[in-house]
């Protein structure tokens, strides 16, 4: 799964990443480096592929009677991700790039008694988007006002790096592919080819103090090597 991540470039150099011309919505960004479940954070959506969205993370459908639901669909399982009640409307018609520097994941000790933070990020140190997607939801007779945005990250099995970590990593797109994700005319065969793990050797990771595993903390000293 995908239970943690970092985003702490500052949002002018992340629009120029991006190319997103409409910042609005991330000016008051701040550097996270422990963005948890039911936090929001930016995405970019497929509607409106040149701008900055807040989100937060954990999927509400748009059938859903209680938003409860989201702490169960934080992530969604990249091999039936296409045919799940939970989100096959969304794959189809609303995805988004969830945007990130890196992620956390804890691997078991060999006794299985304890688990060690590790973050994981690119080799080259630069953002990238993780496959996402993302709905409008709101009470039943609530006013306009009380629309949620919300997301989740898809998941697909290990590469040789995440493999000794853990059984599933979220997929990261390749740089020249982002906008395939986003394309409003992507056809099935083509969306379902990107949700492959990202290569093991444009990536590395490093264990990190157990600080992380409290959501409450979320400084720059949880991305530092505990060795």
């Amino acid at each position: 799964m995908c239970g943690r991540f970092t985003l702490a470039i500052n949002p002018a150099d992340l629009a120029t990443r991006f190319e997103v011309t409409q910042t609005q919505a991330a000016e008051n960004l701040r550097p996270r480096y422990n963005i948890a479940p039911m936090q929001k954070t930016v995405i970019i959506k497929d509607e409106q592929p040149d701008a900055f969205a807040m989100a937060a993370w954990g999927l509400i459908p748009v059938w859903a009677k209680d938003p409860s639901i989201a702490s169960k669909l934080i992530n969604a399982r990249g091999e039936t991700v296409a045919e799940k009640p939970s989100f096959r409307t969304a794959f189809k018609k609303r995805r988004c790039l969830v945007l990130a520097d890196g992620f956390y994941e804890w691997q078991k000790s060999a006794d299985g008694k304890s688990k060690t933070p590790m973050h994981i990020h690119l080799a080259s140190g630069e953002p990238f988007a993780m496959a996402g997607l993302w709905e409008n939801w709101k009470p039943q007779n609530a006013p306009e006002s009380d629309w949620r945005s919300t997301f989740t990250v898809i998941t697909i099995g290990p590469n040789k790096l995440m493999a000794p970590i853990h059984d599933r990593m979220p997929v990261i797109l390749p740089r020249g592919r982002e906008r395939d994700w986003l394309n409003p005319s992507g056809g099935m065969v083509e969306l379902l080819d990107l949700l492959r793990p990202y290569p093991a050797e444009l990536m590395s990771a490093y264990a990190v103090s157990t600080q992380v595993n409290s959501v409450r903390n979320d400084e720059v000293g949880l991305i530092a090597s505990a060795s």
